[in-house]
């Protein structure tokens, strides 16, 4: 009878944001946390800091440098009568495409050093040394088109959209930028890169994986010819 009992009771419902439900919301990225933390500690958590952050320094230094550079050549010199959208999208594409031959061959080692059981190197300068002695200068290059793939379409839509999504939300409003004051503008530009960052998001993200495979298939064709 009491087993009858228990199994016809309804599931008890945990209510919403309190903190039993906090505590019982558990997503696979807490868990890949947990058990990196578990067994490495902070040291491996941030494992491959060091070419993320060599890497995307010198990307973005060329990105955001090269792109005033070209959207003042184009869009002034060039092509002054051209459609403006179109002058953001040419700009941001030459930006990227030299960013890129800086970032790549910090992306090739950290993508090798983060995929690979055990770690292809313990640091940034022992995998720039592996991957020159074992696939020369050019194997960190190996991984250039796709990450043009990536980045160049994720960096056009970035520009272009908050660019043109900024400009649209001043017209909107009715003045000019000058007239708000710093809050206000700094309001503005958040809100153009909270929009901005959704459509690079969904356009960069099939480009990402494939360079995150290419190098990880790439790592295990060389260990199972050595």
């Amino acid at each position: 009878m009491a087993a009858t009992k228990t199994q016809g009771r309804a599931p008890s419902k945990i209510e919403l944001y309190t903190p039993e439900y906090f505590g019982a919301s558990v997503t696979p990225l807490d868990l890949a946390w947990r058990s990196i933390y578990a067994k490495e500690g902070v040291r491996g958590v941030f494992f491959g800091w060091s070419p993320t952050f060599v890497g995307y320094s010198f990307q973005g230094a060329g990105k955001y440098g090269f792109y005033e550079v070209f959207k003042y050549l184009y869009g002034d010199k060039l092509f002054p009568n051209a459609n403006k959208t179109v002058v953001y999208l040419g700009a941001s594409a030459s930006a990227e495409f030299l960013a890129d031959m800086a970032l790549c061959p910090f992306e090739a080692v950290k993508v090798r050093m983060q995929t690979t059981l055990p770690p292809y190197a313990n640091n940034m300068r022992e995998g720039l040394s592996k991957v020159v002695s074992k696939e020369g200068v050019a194997g960190l290059y190996k991984g250039l088109t796709p990450l043009w793939g990536r980045q160049i379409p994720y960096t056009m839509v970035k520009f272009a959209t908050f660019e043109t999504t900024v400009n649209q939300i001043y017209k909107t409003l009715g003045k000019p930028k000058e007239s708000y004051n710093a809050l206000q503008q700094t309001g503005v530009s958040f809100l153009g890169g909270y929009i901005a960052g959704i459509g690079c998001a969904v356009i960069s993200h099939p480009a990402d994986v494939m360079v995150s495979k290419l190098n990880a298939d790439r790592q295990r064709k060389i260990h199972r010819s050595s």
